[in-house]
């Protein structure tokens, strides 16, 4: 999910990127470094007042979304400050409490997450802007690429994307303002196509060598035969199966789906003879954005360079006016893109300071310590495929937690991983994948309170009453690549498929060194 040098971090620096290569990522930024912020926090009812603010945020979550039918991120973040400041009230140290606060909020990784959803928000209010959608509809038209199939080719094509730039909300938000109105005017199902979108962001940041999923999930499993981490070169080469099969499984669906369900091709077509092709212009700016991407590996100067870009290509071909860049109204109001932008990501960017904020709590009273401790003495856990799902499930709850943001749930997660996979003498790298796989998978896409579902819901919106606004939990129904990777994953935890033990020298081996049997490893 995030732009990362190319430098691998060491144990003692992973949970701390540069500035400018983290993406919220989905997700991206971490939770406190958990030492700035002092003493351990206490509460009066013991370790149970850590879980009062998040309890509380989750209950907003749940009456909002389930019983009244809002979902709106400011109402989240009401929840979730609401739960703050009553937990608050039973710590043992009021300012202790607020220092633990802090720390969550203010660490590097937090404030990156946090700037890149401001910065990102003006590159898809530019592209929203310039009508590149308009573009594409009268090109899918042109080659006859109806509603019936655009959901795939998009699947594909965000997929491409998400690779290319290990960053899953950076493509989301590039993609979204592209394929989703132009799809939805040839007559693509809007659901399908949403999660098409979705899928194929989440794509690139399980699989791709520079997201920040794939490093953490790398650098938090440490070998045990020798010194060192997991080789991010060797996760990403032992995972390429797992995700690849879940790939081909999604595109398959969306294909039959959008086959079966759109059945408005032809009005597809009409609608692409309606398109201005000049607006297909504005997809330099894109390209730009992603070739920089991939090229420095951070996020901050492609944004810089793609929406500059935009903005001088949108200028000179008239698609957009020095007005529709900044203004200021009769009303006084100010207006244009870059206000615009700013202004639609604000809640977001509220309630991922609330979510940060219930981190540092959790991390202050010493909640994530304790787990590692309980999991780790679990003689349960001691077989390999026990160690896996107990691994995929504790991966998942613990991104359910974060609100499907995956670094901070793995760099939380990751001890109590690497402590119950080297205890069945699980390789590094199959730890690393399970972790990563349950993570982005269900854990990313839990419809009642997660972000990549919350960011594709405000993504549907702002597109004109023909485009529909669609809700998170509809978006989820149609998450393909997620759930098929739950599912390839479980398969081959319970099959043994693709299981490696760490042998002599830290080698990936087929059986334990000990020569205890759990399952056939294929």
């Amino acid at each position: 999910m995030t732009l990362k040098p190319t430098r691998r971090a060491t144990p003692a620096e992973h949970a701390s990127p540069a500035p400018g290569s983290t993406d919220p990522t989905g997700g991206a930024a971490s939770g406190p470094e958990g030492t700035g912020a002092g003493p351990r926090l206490d509460f009066r009812i013991g370790i149970a007042g850590a879980f009062i603010a998040p309890g509380i945020f989750l209950a907003g979550v749940v009456a909002f979304f389930m019983v009244f039918g809002v979902f709106d991120m400011n109402a989240l973040t009401a929840s979730g400050l609401a739960g703050v400041l009553v937990a608050g009230l039973f710590a043992r140290s009021y300012s202790r409490f607020w220092e633990h606060i802090i720390a969550g909020v203010s660490s590097r990784n937090s404030v990156s997450l946090l700037l890149i959803l401001l910065v990102v928000s003006m590159v898809a209010a530019m592209i929203t802007q310039s009508d590149v959608a308009g573009g594409f509809v009268w090109l899918a038209g042109q080659i006859g690429i109806d509603g019936g199939t655009f959901a795939a080719v998009t699947f594909v094509l965000t997929c491409v994307i998400s690779m290319s730039t290990g960053t899953s909300f950076g493509t989301m938000f590039t993609a979204f303002p592209i394929f989703y109105p132009a799809g939805v005017l040839l007559g693509a199902d809007p659901v399908l196509l949403a999660g098409a979108i979705l899928s194929g962001a989440i794509f690139g940041d399980n699989l791709a060598p520079i997201s920040d999923s794939t490093i953490v999930s790398a650098s938090t499993q440490r070998y045990r035969r020798r010194q060192g981490i997991a080789e991010i070169g060797g996760v990403v080469r032992s995972r390429a199966p797992y995700a690849l099969v879940a790939a081909g499984i999604s595109a398959v669906l969306f294909l039959v789906f959008g086959l079966v369900g759109s059945g408005r091709g032809a009005s597809g077509a009409i609608a692409g003879a309606d398109g201005d092709p000049m607006s297909l212009v504005m997809v330099v700016p894109v390209v730009v954005l992603l070739a920089v991407a991939f090229w420095k590996r951070d996020i901050f100067l492609a944004a810089t360079v793609g929406l500059l870009s935009g903005i001088v290509i949108g200028l000179a071909t008239g698609l957009m006016s020095l007005a529709d860049v900044i203004s200021v109204g009769e009303d006084g109001a100010p207006g244009g893109l870059l206000v615009t932008g700013v202004g639609d990501m604000l809640p977001l960017v509220g309630l991922a300071i609330v979510i940060f904020a219930i981190v540092g709590i959790l991390q202050g009273a010493g909640v994530f310590d304790l787990v590692v401790d309980l999991v780790g003495r679990s003689e349960r856990s001691a077989t390999p495929m026990r160690a896996e799902l107990t691994m995929g499930i504790g991966a998942a709850a613990a991104a359910a937690l974060f609100a499907g943001v995956n670094s901070p749930s793995m760099l939380m997660f990751g001890p109590v991983a690497d402590k119950l996979g080297a205890k069945a003498q699980l390789h590094p790298y199959r730890r690393a994948n399970v972790m990563d796989g349950f993570t982005l998978g269900i854990g990313a896409v839990v419809p009642v309170a997660s972000v990549f579902l919350l960011i594709s819901s405000q993504l549907t919106q702002g597109y004109g009453d023909d485009v529909p606004v669609l809700s998170a939990f509809s978006i989820f129904t149609t998450s393909f690549y997620p759930l098929m990777l739950t599912a390839v994953m479980l398969v081959a935890v319970l099959t043994g498929w693709g299981r490696r033990f760490e042998g002599e020298g830290g080698a990936a081996v087929r059986r334990r060194p000990d020569g205890a049997v759990d399952t056939v490893t294929v």
